[in-house]
């Protein structure tokens, strides 16, 4: 229960990664708020656990950002521990990318975690520490072709970090970012189908198309990445700050 009394807040907490950080941060001990746009996940999600908070909210709009987290605040107490870990990841060939394209993966991926840090940040006293952990991916260290818009928006959340723990570095705040491979998540399965028709291969030869993404050919577990966060969060980590951790089977 290393967590109690605290308050975390992660973001895209009704599936996925996401779904995995927030039930081992309240099984730690936190009272979790889970955000996302589906308020049928995220119910479905708190039944889990009775630390485990839904609230409907959208990165892409300021105001559900700020009000969201303020009312949070108000009920549970300063953000102690924030996981921006909202995002989409679209796919297609650069010449084939519209700005619209573009426009819409930097709201979500960029913009969403700058007011997500940013709001959090306002919960916090001047003495109070904190851990502020972006879900960024391997594609924020290399370039991923076709997904430019992605690639260019998970670099940039790791440059976010790379700021922060530079301006707060007196306070005892961290930043980081965690960086997983292809995960066996609903967001990978979700790409199966066209890549059987594209490859024509079966289920089992998609996935493992989707694994040589990974230096150790295999899909990574949730709970690898899930893992890595709870230490990060731990007061062991307190000296890590401003780090990208790599979780992809090998150097990437």
């Amino acid at each position: 229960m290393e967590h109690a009394g605290k308050h975390a807040l992660v973001t895209g907490g009704g599936t996925g990664i996401g779904k995995g950080i927030a039930i081992a941060l309240a099984q730690a001990g936190a009272e979790v708020t889970i955000t996302g746009r589906r308020a049928d996940k995220l119910d479905e999600v708190a039944a889990e656990n009775p630390r485990l908070h839904p609230l409907v909210m959208d990165v892409d709009d300021e105001a559900s950002v700020r009000d969201g987290i303020a009312a949070a605040a108000k009920a549970r107490g300063p953000v102690q521990i924030c996981i921006a870990n909202a995002g989409i990841a679209e796919g297609k060939p650069f010449a084939q990318t519209t700005l619209a394209d573009w426009r819409r993966t930097m709201t979500t991926n960029l913009d969403g975690v700058f007011l997500t840090m940013q709001a959090a940040l306002e919960t916090l006293g001047a003495d109070d520490a904190g851990r502020m952990i972006v879900i960024s991916s391997i594609a924020g260290v290399r370039g991923l072709k076709n997904a430019i818009p992605y690639t260019a928006s998970k670099h940039g959340v790791i440059g976010l970090i790379h700021g922060l723990s530079e301006e707060y570095m007196k306070r005892p705040i961290t930043f980081n970012a965690l960086c997983p491979g292809y995960v066996d998540t609903a967001i990978v399965r979700n790409q199966l189908p066209g890549l059987m028709k594209r490859f024509g291969v079966d289920e089992a030869g998609a996935i493992a198309a989707i694994a040589q993404g990974n230096r150790s050919g295999v899909l990574l577990d949730v709970d690898e990445t899930t893992s890595a966060l709870m230490w990060l969060c731990s007061d062991g980590a307190r000296s890590i700050n401003g780090q990208t951790i790599e979780i992809s089977g090998g150097q990437v």
